[in-house]
């Protein structure tokens, strides 16, 4: 019989924020970026979700051909760039734009020799300090690419690296040195991320790039995506597959980090770190029971989440079955709320769902 653990996309989730992100940068194309499986959601069926963004951004050549081998026909950006002369003619074969980051990438598409020029995006370092070109070499290098009959277009971008902070200092010096180093009116350029989005109005240019914000969920400390006028795109649920009555002092769990307090219910649901929930959230973070009598009710984990399975405090479900749903994050349980418990960000919770969990459209 196959695992109860199950992870549900919410299709008009993801139409909804993507409008959402359009309504917050109304004079801004939209990329759409879906690299790691869509964060999680399925690749092919976010793809065809956001079907009306003005492009994708993939970390990979192999998600490009999975785009259009779906049939899709949206502009594509490869945002990891080049690495080889021999990813030329896949770029021109699927027909999508590269981001050069890197001089070696400069000097392969200045060795090139093929007619069909290509979409170039330029990245610019403006304090992320990954990726990218130092910002006085910006209008150096926009006029070399520009200069060869292998590119038609060039697009300045860079990426912040801590704009869920609203009123910190490094965003606002970033947009100052990006815009010190665009040197050339009229060219396109890009600057916003998810967060950005959100509350950096001033950097949303000519392209936003929405990632998070497009599956419902926010990097903003203490903020949900909700919050933001966004709807969670993934239900993450599974089952009670038993309840069982344990005295009072019993450990619960490996390396026995929590004990029951009094005789009470302890319920067990099939769900662990083998389906990529985190192993590393603690007793109290919180699950929703879904009861067939009574309506939905927060029960807490305890103990430590196992491989397939973790337990759950009944105290507030006397009336608990085995069979009941229990929900881990959604619409009702944020997953920035497990995240925050868990020590990490609702992208990676997303991000680490793992094959043996099935999936559905609703």
């Amino acid at each position: 019989m196959a695992r109860p653990t199950s992870a549900t996309i919410h299709i008009d989730a993801l139409r909804h924020n993507l409008a959402r992100v359009r309504a917050l940068a109304p004079r801004s194309k939209v990329m759409a970026v879906v690299k790691a499986d869509g964060y999680g959601h399925g690749l092919e069926r976010v793809t065809r979700a956001l079907a009306g963004a003005d492009a994708f951004g993939v970390a990979a050549f192999a998600d490009a051909e999975r785009i259009r081998s779906a049939g899709l026909s949206n502009r594509i950006v490869l945002l990891s760039g080049l690495d080889d002369p021999a990813d030329l003619p896949l770029l021109r074969g699927l027909d999508v734009d590269v981001v050069v980051h890197h001089d070696s990438q400069l000097a392969l598409l200045e060795a090139d020799t093929a007619h069909t020029p290509l979409r170039v995006w330029l990245k610019i370092d403006t304090g992320m300090h990954r990726l990218g070109f130092p910002p006085a070499r910006a209008a150096e290098l926009r006029a070399r690419l520009l200069a060869l009959p292998q590119v038609r277009e060039v697009v300045l971008m860079s990426h912040f690296a801590s704009s869920d902070d609203f009123h910190g200092a490094q965003t606002p010096a970033q947009i100052a040195a990006f815009d010190a180093a665009d040197g050339m009116p009229g060219e396109a350029c890009s600057l916003a991320n998810s967060a950005a989005i959100l509350g950096w109005p001033n950097a949303h240019r000519d392209w936003v790039r929405a990632g998070g914000a497009l599956y419902g969920l926010s990097v903003v400390a203490g903020k949900t995506g909700a919050d933001f006028g966004l709807k969670p795109a993934m239900t993450l649920a599974t089952r009670l597959v038993a309840i069982n009555r344990v005295r009072r002092g019993e450990p619960i769990g490996y390396s026995a980090t929590w004990t029951c307090p009094e005789d009470m219910d302890i319920g067990v649901a099939a769900i662990g770190y083998g389906d990529g929930y985190p192993r590393s959230v603690p007793s109290g973070t919180p699950a929703i029971l879904r009861r067939a009598q009574g309506g939905d009710v927060r029960v807490p984990i305890v103990g430590r989440v196992s491989m397939d399975l973790l337990t759950l405090d009944l105290r507030n479900a006397p009336d608990a079955r085995v069979g009941d749903p229990v929900v881990l994050w959604g619409p009702q349980l944020p997953a920035e709320e497990v995240a925050a418990a868990a020590g990490t960000i609702a992208y990676e919770l997303t991000c680490s769902i793992t094959r043996r969990v099935r999936f559905f459209e609703a």
